[in-house]
């Protein structure tokens, strides 16, 4: 028996247009893409802000900056959302969810932008007062916990890290004991005068 039964095997084939071939191709291509975007895991940044605002009800905080600017953040309600964060680091610091204390300098951990931030942990950094410098790294001990800026005046300046600093890198948040910057990159440095020591809480690399 024929396959085709006396039909001409490439009338067949011609059931595959250009056209059809096009659209299953996309859509192969949309089914691909699927599981990647489902499983994408989020960055957390850090930044800096006196707590202005908890709304428990609504899960929601926002910041206030040095420049007057409020940020809002949605709390991270979903643990099962992917993030890129050191576990221990994670561990250390106080769930977004269970924040309460308002009018506290913090540093917020949080992913996303603009309208749509989601703050995932936070930790209060001391009753201060602070101050913040830029300059450029000249120095840097991960042995002894220090490092050193020059500012565009010329004027250098050391600062030792304090175990709970928080540092803002090219590659996210990390903890301040794992700040490992290069000589000539440059920062924005927070710090406080602590037993007459200028120290390091959060260090911003811009």
């Amino acid at each position: 028996m024929e396959l085709f039964e006396g039909r001409p095997p490439i009338k067949y084939w011609r059931r595959f247009t250009p056209s059809l071939i096009s659209r299953t191709n996309f859509v192969i291509a949309c089914l691909a893409v699927i599981p990647v975007a489902s499983t994408a895991q989020q960055v957390v940044h850090a930044m800096v802000g006196t707590v202005s605002s908890i709304d428990s009800a609504a899960m929601t905080i926002t910041v206030l900056t040095d420049d007057g600017n409020e940020l809002n953040f949605k709390a991270l309600t979903n643990n099962k959302i992917p993030i890129v964060m050191d576990k221990a680091f994670r561990a250390s610091l106080i769930p977004a969810q269970s924040f309460q204390a308002k009018g506290t300098v913090a540093v917020v951990l949080f992913f996303g932008d603009g309208f749509d931030r989601t703050a995932v942990a936070l930790r209060g950094i001391g009753p201060g007062p602070f101050t913040k410098t830029i300059g450029t790294i000249v120095r840097f001990s991960g042995r002894d916990h220090f490092f050193a800026i020059k500012d565009d005046a010329g004027n250098e300046q050391t600062f030792k890290l304090a175990p709970d600093s928080i540092a803002e890198t090219r590659v996210g948040a990390v903890d301040g004991k794992k700040f490992e910057p290069d000589t000539g990159d440059q920062v924005r440095v927070t710090f406080a005068l602590i037993n007459g020591t200028p120290t390091a809480v959060f260090i911003y690399a811009m």
